[in-house]
């Protein structure tokens, strides 16, 4: 299995520090998730429909009805392999680490950036996350485009992984969902907060998402998490609040990161990427104080997710102050 972040018992463990008493920086998760409404005993009770205005909801957040939900992002991320005979995948170094391991069974190659147009032009996938994890990269969507053009005039296709995308919504590809060769991925759990949900969309042709629903089967969706789903991407208000509270917000981050010494690297509305060579004792040091980062060792860095309160932000600061 692959590490990831938001291992925080094993952590409280680790350092013999409480769970409670701990600021977990490690996901990229909101750390203000949207107000969960409470659910009627029948949502419980009876088993997901696919009436229940979930997809109705979806399209209109996301821009197109071209949609499958799945259980998360990640149902997707291992399922989508299969669907496609072997082949030569192209993704970006470093990204998130389940993707490449997805496509284990194909001729995976992992480039940087400025390599990725030299090479595509016998690849059969493009496989990128927009904006990238950890290191907050992003691609122009001409790029993107002109990459699916590619990739699709020979029977090829560009994936695009949208996990963390929905603080800057106008840069998202969705809304040109099945046009041949372009799949894209979403879910609720960052910017929403609602990690625990295990909530994702797959925007892509219909015979594709064909083959994914009878690859994951019925009722992928649980009835309680399909509620609230839909309830969230329904609620504009808390949309438009959330941006602009996790934009401040990452500034912020960004900001602080940079009067401690840990300058450079990148970001999103929910984490900041910073390249360390001594990411590894920054991290002990860290988690000594009771602060969880997501470590990476290649390359070496370290991803900080946003605080949630005044509290958490000020105990940051004082344990960057310590380093």
């Amino acid at each position: 299995m692959l590490e990831h972040g938001g291992r925080l018992r094993s952590a409280a463990q680790r350092y013999g520090i409480p769970l409670g008493e701990w600021v977990d920086l490690s996901t990229g998760i909101n750390p203000q998730a949207y107000p969960v409404p409470a659910l009627g005993p029948e949502v419980w009770q009876r088993l997901p429909e696919d009436d229940d205005g979930l997809e109705a909801a979806a399209a209109a957040y996301y821009g197109s009805p071209e949609l499958l939900p799945v259980a998360g992002s990640q149902a997707a991320i291992q399922a989508l392999p299969a669907c496609f005979p072997p082949g030569r995948v192209i993704t970006l170094a470093p990204t998130y680490a389940e993707h490449p391991h997805a496509w284990r069974g194909h001729e995976l190659q992992a480039l940087p950036a400025e390599r990725i147009d030299a090479a595509l032009h016998d690849a059969d996938t493009l496989l990128l996350v927009q904006p990238n994890n950890p290191d907050g990269q992003r691609f122009s969507p001409r790029q993107l485009l002109a990459w699916r053009e590619d990739l699709a005039s020979r029977g090829g296709r560009l994936i695009v992984d949208e996990a963390f995308i929905d603080a800057e919504p106008a840069d998202s590809l969705v809304p040109l969902a099945g046009s041949p060769g372009l799949v894209v991925l979403r879910s609720v759990g960052k910017f929403f907060g609602l990690a625990g949900a295990r909530v994702g969309f797959v925007f892509a042709e219909a015979a594709l998402r064909m083959q994914l629903a009878e690859r994951l089967g019925p009722w992928a969706v649980s009835g309680p998490a399909r509620a609230v789903t839909a309830a969230a991407l329904a609620d504009r208000a808390w949309q438009h609040s959330a941006r602009e509270r996790l934009a401040a917000d990452s500034r912020r981050l960004a900001a602080l990161l940079d009067v401690y010494g840990l300058a450079g690297g990148a970001g999103t509305a929910l984490f900041q990427w910073r390249p360390s060579p001594n990411a590894t004792a920054i991290h002990a040091r860290l988690a000594e104080q009771g602060i969880l980062t997501r470590l990476f060792e290649m390359p070496s860095g370290l991803r900080f997710g946003l605080p949630g309160n005044e509290t958490e932000w000020l105990r940051l600061d004082a344990a960057l102050s310590r380093l």
